[in-house]
Protein backbone atom coordinates (compact mmCIF):
# COMPACT_ATOMS: atom_id res chain seq x y z
CA UNK A 1 0.00 0.00 0.00
CA UNK A 2 1.51 3.29 -0.79
CA UNK A 3 1.23 6.43 1.38
CA UNK A 4 1.72 9.98 1.22
CA UNK A 5 4.88 11.41 2.18
CA UNK A 6 3.42 14.24 4.01
CA UNK A 7 2.47 11.45 6.88
CA UNK A 8 5.85 11.18 7.81
CA UNK A 9 6.14 14.82 9.11
CA UNK A 10 3.07 13.94 11.00
CA UNK A 11 3.89 10.72 12.47
CA UNK A 12 7.30 12.43 13.34
CA UNK A 13 5.48 15.60 15.44
CA UNK A 14 3.63 12.81 16.99
CA UNK A 15 6.85 11.61 18.43
CA UNK A 16 8.28 14.40 19.74
CA UNK A 17 4.45 15.23 21.35
CA UNK A 18 5.01 11.94 22.93
CA UNK A 19 8.87 12.08 23.89
CA UNK A 20 7.82 15.88 25.50
CA UNK A 21 5.07 13.83 27.41
CA UNK A 22 8.15 11.35 28.99
CA UNK A 23 10.56 14.89 29.72
CA UNK A 24 7.64 16.50 31.20
CA UNK A 25 6.64 13.54 33.88
CA UNK A 26 10.49 12.54 34.10
CA UNK A 27 10.74 16.30 35.67
CA UNK A 28 7.23 16.80 37.34
CA UNK A 29 6.79 13.51 39.20
CA UNK A 30 10.29 14.26 41.09
CA UNK A 31 9.64 17.81 41.76
CA UNK A 32 6.31 16.91 42.92
CA UNK A 33 7.76 14.19 45.62
CA UNK A 34 10.44 16.98 46.61
CA UNK A 35 7.66 20.21 47.01
CA UNK A 36 5.77 17.35 49.37
CA UNK A 37 2.34 16.95 47.25
CA UNK A 38 0.52 14.34 47.88
CA UNK A 39 -0.90 13.49 44.35
CA UNK A 40 -2.46 10.71 45.72
CA UNK A 41 -4.98 12.79 47.30
CA UNK A 42 -5.47 15.71 44.96
CA UNK A 43 -9.30 16.16 43.66
CA UNK A 44 -9.69 18.15 40.77
CA UNK A 45 -7.58 20.86 39.41
CA UNK A 46 -5.56 21.09 36.25
CA UNK A 47 -1.60 20.54 35.34
CA UNK A 48 -1.95 24.90 35.41
CA UNK A 49 -2.66 24.44 39.72
CA UNK A 50 1.17 23.46 39.51
CA UNK A 51 2.31 26.87 38.69
CA UNK A 52 2.59 28.07 41.73
CA UNK A 53 3.91 25.24 43.77
CA UNK A 54 6.38 24.10 41.48
CA UNK A 55 9.47 25.77 40.13
CA UNK A 56 9.29 26.93 36.79
CA UNK A 57 11.52 25.41 34.88
CA UNK A 58 9.49 22.26 35.63
CA UNK A 59 6.29 23.76 34.43
CA UNK A 60 8.21 24.65 31.05
CA UNK A 61 7.93 21.02 29.86
CA UNK A 62 4.35 21.11 30.51
CA UNK A 63 3.02 24.25 29.10
CA UNK A 64 5.13 23.30 26.02
CA UNK A 65 3.23 19.62 25.82
CA UNK A 66 -0.14 21.59 25.78
CA UNK A 67 1.13 24.03 23.13
CA UNK A 68 1.77 20.92 21.01
CA UNK A 69 -1.77 19.72 21.46
CA UNK A 70 -2.81 22.96 20.24
CA UNK A 71 -1.66 24.75 16.68
CA UNK A 72 0.06 21.36 15.34
CA UNK A 73 -3.72 19.85 15.67
CA UNK A 74 -4.15 22.52 12.65
CA UNK A 75 -0.94 21.24 10.82
CA UNK A 76 -2.07 17.24 11.73
CA UNK A 77 -5.16 18.51 9.37
CA UNK A 78 -3.87 20.20 6.61
CA UNK A 79 -1.36 17.68 6.39
CA UNK A 80 -3.95 14.62 5.69
CA UNK A 81 -6.22 17.19 3.03
CA UNK A 82 -3.31 17.05 1.36
CA UNK A 83 -2.21 13.55 1.91
CA UNK A 84 -5.53 13.01 0.64
CA UNK A 85 -5.91 15.10 -2.64
CA UNK A 86 -2.65 13.83 -3.33
CA UNK A 87 -0.39 17.09 -2.55
CA UNK A 88 1.49 15.39 -0.12
CA UNK A 89 4.80 15.45 -1.57
CA UNK A 90 7.53 18.37 -3.18
CA UNK A 91 7.13 21.82 -1.84
CA UNK A 92 4.63 20.92 0.26
CA UNK A 93 6.50 18.25 2.10
CA UNK A 94 9.19 20.34 2.49
CA UNK A 95 6.67 23.01 4.15
CA UNK A 96 5.59 19.94 6.32
CA UNK A 97 9.68 19.17 6.97
CA UNK A 98 9.87 22.70 7.90
CA UNK A 99 7.37 23.05 10.26
CA UNK A 100 8.14 20.07 12.39
CA UNK A 101 11.62 21.12 13.07
CA UNK A 102 10.40 24.50 13.67
CA UNK A 103 8.18 22.75 16.16
CA UNK A 104 10.52 20.97 17.80
CA UNK A 105 12.95 23.83 17.96
CA UNK A 106 9.85 25.74 19.65
CA UNK A 107 9.48 23.07 22.25
CA UNK A 108 13.00 22.87 23.09
CA UNK A 109 13.72 26.93 23.58
CA UNK A 110 10.58 26.77 25.96
CA UNK A 111 11.51 24.08 27.55
CA UNK A 112 15.37 25.28 28.34
CA UNK A 113 15.62 28.90 28.75
CA UNK A 114 12.17 29.77 27.71
CA UNK A 115 13.18 33.38 25.75
CA UNK A 116 9.89 34.67 24.57
CA UNK A 117 10.86 36.17 21.95
CA UNK A 118 12.75 33.66 20.43
CA UNK A 119 9.87 31.67 21.04
CA UNK A 120 7.38 33.57 19.18
CA UNK A 121 9.90 34.00 16.04
CA UNK A 122 9.40 30.22 15.74
CA UNK A 123 6.12 30.59 16.88
CA UNK A 124 5.61 32.85 14.03
CA UNK A 125 7.41 30.96 11.23
CA UNK A 126 5.67 27.69 11.93
CA UNK A 127 2.46 29.55 12.01
CA UNK A 128 3.31 30.72 8.16
CA UNK A 129 4.47 27.30 7.66
CA UNK A 130 0.90 26.34 8.10
CA UNK A 131 -1.01 29.32 6.45
CA UNK A 132 1.40 27.77 3.09
CA UNK A 133 0.36 24.52 3.46
CA UNK A 134 -3.30 25.84 3.51
CA UNK A 135 -3.29 28.11 0.57
CA UNK A 136 -1.86 25.37 -1.01
CA UNK A 137 -4.47 22.86 -0.35
CA UNK A 138 -7.23 25.32 -1.13
CA UNK A 139 -6.22 26.02 -4.25
CA UNK A 140 -6.65 22.17 -4.79
CA UNK A 141 -9.73 21.95 -3.37
CA UNK A 142 -11.43 25.05 -4.47
CA UNK A 143 -9.94 25.07 -7.42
Amino acid sequence: MEFSPILQPVVALILWTMLMWLWMYVTRIPAMNKAKIDSANLIGGTGADLDELLPAEVQWKAHNYNHLLAEPTLFYAIALVLAVIGQGGGYNLTIAWIYVGLRVLHSLIQSTVNRVMFRFLVFMLSSICIIILAIRAALVVFG
